[in-house]
């Protein structure tokens, strides 16, 4: 249903469950789209992710006004729940998560669609009472036959729940019916193991209906790289090798990783984030305009940046990858990775990752792109920074410019989502000095609307079948063949560089950028 228009009133006849939210406002441009009829099952629903972002998710577009009236949502797992205890157990997670006010009235309407199927994934018997629970649905809320299946368990699981979701009919759509998957990330742990379980999932969905989760590509300052480099005029044609020296991309946290050594050790920080995050945060930053924002023309541009992205060599030289050890942090002294909870005293699993990338284009030929994460550094934070060459001054002699930098367009994705300018100003006085200024765009304080969590946007689009904004299958397969390289590398390499707690990471990683003159931001 097109954004722009009155969101409808229900037709006669419907239940009371059918409903529209009268405080959705038409000026809202942000999520205008409303999904059709269709229900939502989560497998994994008593985890984390499920309690702290998905059911807060569900809620905040129930209270905007962006789900259907009879919408439905099925929670799957070994509990033995009853429908109530589940909304129970919802209620909670939405009055302790939820980003909207939290509205009696919105609540009692969503209840009223809420199911708990109890199984374990290897349970025919489960799968087949999920079965029957969604044919009452369609028949009971007019769900019509349209349901997805979100994923939020460990990638060990997936092929089992696919197999049950074909053995029990649940994967196959009748005539004008959808199904669709979703998966959480990690998708897989190399090429090979990434193939594998593409193969196991499009032997039971089709590609066109799988939805890899990547939460970052929800976020509105990712999205809006397109809006900046695409809508105005002003970047595009500095947006080049003539212009750019290079582009540095960094996702920073300042916590540690106590109580997650069952799912992080033996992953480490290349995997679980440059493999997926920043490798699609580099490909919206350097690909062509697409034809259109059609999925399929934003995708087709992301698989050709992906497919020119090579690693710079020697491996030695352009890489870096490091673990925490215990220093200070926030004001309080920490452990390290060694000492966390979990962890064994040899686990040799990096905390910190950095590599450099080269995109053979005519637009990127000899800029280098520098990709860094890590746990325990200095502050969190998820910046592009696009930095220019340095003008030639010929005007000016050195004092005059020697506290100037170098010009950079810095995107915020978190947490102070926003768009900042360094560039050179005078110093007011009688002489001619020139040091950096910056020109800040902040989010909150342009827009009075709140931004939308990241999962509220990627489960609607999940909804409405608006695959744009997640990796498909030919570009998670490409980054895993950007990566693999690197850590076989780091695999034959020994142990990871130590950094203290609190800082930016190994003395590697900081000389891995002076060997060619340049140095790291500082966030």
């Amino acid at each position: 249903m097109g954004g722009t228009g009155a969101v409808p009133r229900p037709r006669t006849g419907t239940t009371p469950a059918q409903w529209v939210n009268p405080l959705r406002d038409e000026r809202d441009k942000r999520l205008p789209r409303i999904a059709g009829p269709c229900s939502l099952v989560i497998f994994g629903v008593t985890g984390d992710l499920a309690r702290k972002k998905l059911l807060p998710a569900v809620y905040d577009l129930a209270n905007r006004g962006l789900l259907p009236p009879g919408f439905t949502l099925v929670g799957f797992a070994r509990r033995d729940w009853t429908d109530e205890h589940f909304a129970a157990v919802v209620h909670d997670s939405v009055r302790d998560h939820a980003r909207t006010e939290f509205r009696e009235v919105v609540w009692e309407r969503l209840a009223e669609g809420i199911r708990f199927v109890q199984g374990s994934f290897d349970d025919e018997a489960a799968f087949d009472e999920l079965a029957k629970t969604l044919a009452a649905v369609d028949e009971q809320r007019g769900t019509g036959g349209n349901h997805g299946f979100y994923l939020a368990i460990p990638p060990a699981a997936f092929p089992t729940v696919c197999e049950q979701l074909s053995r029990s009919g649940l994967a196959r759509p009748g005539e004008d019916q959808w199904r669709r998957v979703v998966i959480e990330k990690p998708f897989g742990h190399d090429l090979e193991s990434a193939k594998e379980l593409n193969d196991v999932v499009n032997a039971v969905v089709p590609e066109d209906s799988v939805f890899r989760i990547d939460h970052y590509l929800g976020k509105e300052t990712v999205q809006n790289i397109l809006a900046l480099r695409f809508a105005n005029q002003l970047f595009d044609p500095i947006w080049n090798s003539h212009y750019v020296d290079h582009v540095q991309i960094t996702m920073a946290e300042d916590i540690g990783l106590g109580g997650r050594a069952g799912y992080y050790d033996g992953i480490g920080a290349a995997r679980d984030v440059i493999q997926n995050h920043l490798l699609q945060l580099l490909a919206f930053t350097a690909m062509e305009e697409p034809v259109s924002f059609e999925p399929s023309e934003l995708q087709a541009e992301k698989i050709k940046v992906l497919s020119a992205t090579r690693l710079a060599q020697p491996l030695d030289e352009t890489t870096a990858r490091g673990q925490y050890s215990g220093g200070w942090q926030g004001g309080r002294k920490v452990v390290g990775l060694l000492d966390e909870e979990g962890f064994s005293k040899d686990s040799t699993t990096e905390t910190f990752a950095a590599i450099t990338l080269e995109v053979d284009t005519r637009r990127w030929a000899g800029v280098p792109f520098y990709l860094r994460t890590g746990k325990r550094l200095g502050r969190r934070v998820t910046e592009i920074a696009v930095v220019f060459k340095r003008a030639p001054h010929l005007p000016f002699d050195q004092t005059m410019t020697e506290e100037l930098g170098q010009n950079a367009l810095v995107i915020r994705v978190q947490p102070d989502e926003g768009v900042t300018m360094r560039f050179g100003s005078k110093v007011p006085g009688s002489s001619m000095e020139v040091r950096d200024v910056n020109m800040d765009f902040s989010y909150g304080q342009a827009f009075t609307e709140s931004s939308p969590e990241a999962y509220e946007r990627l489960i609607l689009d999940v909804l409405l079948g608006e695959p744009s904004l997640f990796p498909a299958n030919a570009e998670v397969e490409l980054s895993w063949k950007i990566l693999d390289p690197v850590l076989d590398h780091w695999a034959a390499s020994g142990r990871p560089e130590p950094y203290e707690a609190g800082t930016w990471g190994p003395p590697s990683a900081q000389e891995m950028l002076r060997r060619s003159g340049r140095e790291w931001r500082r966030p």
